[in-house]
């Protein structure tokens, strides 16, 4: 187990209010009313290891408006640290819509010009209490506009110069980057300052990503992008970067864990009826945590995050859906399980 710290995870990066479509099944310009969610991948990482018992930490930013006033609320009653989210005067917090078509069309839209979290500098990154943390959590879209980027890459410096285990989200959303490419030249850039990696097969491919390769986006879903070329070489390339482990989301097909060592971890999945996919990465991403944290192997660790990424598969969002320890214990338990 790691060393003891004042917190068990500091999570860095994206915020907003999620509007979810409540027509389940209705394409998106049919669609009648919403329900309001908090998303962004490390605020739902932060909600989601928060229920599981972990301390967390959430640096973020959000705009001095009600649609911050509504995410920092929502965070406080979960017992996430709030303490080092500034309010970015002159930005808006950010915003989502999100359409849900099962089985395989859930499309979304990103509201992120002149949105608070990217304007998260340097100065935001030396008031947090990344010493004080057992791991910090980066992101792919943190990186993908400055000054977020080198705030989020200052941050990975200073974890490593502490101590703190680095964990990167990969979170590939292609409207975030001018060039696709930028993503995977950015990405590789902070991989010698990461312990692990986490990402679906085309988020792994696009952070491999060189000018031969192609993305395409279906059913104006951009956390959906197809990215061509070979998993396996894109995986040998990041962990030959710099990372111990790379943790390779499959969805209904479970898990696989590649170490820098050579060894290969599969985890199966647990079935379920899918009702809205969007959330179980993050879903996954707290489980393994939790798992990581409590120093169980990576197969077990990886058990966890598809416990998690399962039970959330089965709910309307994210953040407000994520399971609580026990209840992701249970449904292990009732499945076989570890």
């Amino acid at each position: 187990m790691m060393t003891e710290r004042e917190f068990d995870v500091l999570l860095m990066g994206r915020s907003s209010i999620d509007l979810y479509a409540n027509d389940i099944g209705a394409p998106f310009p049919e669609i009648k009313n919403f329900a309001a969610y908090v998303g962004g991948c490390p605020t739902n990482i932060s909600v989601g290891t928060r229920r599981l018992g972990l301390r967390s930490v959430l640096m973020t930013a959000v705009g001095e408006d009600p649609v911050g006033d509504f995410v920092l609320h929502f965070l406080e009653q979960e017992g996430v640290v709030t303490d080092f989210i500034p309010r970015k005067s002159g930005r808006r917090t950010s915003a989502v819509i999100l359409g849900i078509e099962p089985p395989d069309k859930f499309p979304l839209v990103y509201y992120r010009d002149n949105c608070a979290d990217i304007e998260l500098t340097i100065g935001d990154v030396l008031a947090a209490p990344i010493a004080r943390s057992r791991i910090l959590l980066i992101s792919g879209t943190g990186l993908s506009r400055e000054p977020s980027r080198s705030a989020t890459i200052f941050a990975a410096e200073r974890a490593r110069d502490s101590g703190t285990k680095v964990v990167l989200d990969l979170d590939f959303r292609p409207d975030q980057w001018h060039d696709a490419r930028g993503f995977g030249v950015t990405i590789r850039s902070v991989l010698r300052l990461t312990d692990v990696v986490l990402g679906t097969a085309d988020e792994v491919k696009a952070g491999a990503l060189r000018e031969d390769v192609s993305v395409t986006v279906e059913h104006s879903q951009v956390s959906g992008a197809y990215v061509s070329g070979d998993v396996l070489q894109a995986v040998e390339a990041i962990l030959k970067a710099g990372p111990e482990a790379l943790a390779l989301k499959r969805g209904g097909e479970g898990t696989t864990v590649y170490l820098k060592s050579g060894e290969t971890i599969e985890a199966a999945t647990f079935p379920v009826d899918v009702y809205n996919v969007l959330g179980a990465g993050d879903a996954f991403a707290s489980g393994f945590l939790y798992g990581y944290l409590k120093g169980w192997d990576w197969h077990r660790s990886a058990r966890m995050g598809n416990a998690c990424g399962a039970i959330v598969v089965t709910r309307h969002g994210c953040a407000n859906f994520m399971p609580y320890e026990q209840e992701a214990l249970t449904f292990i338990e009732e499945r076989g399980g570890f």
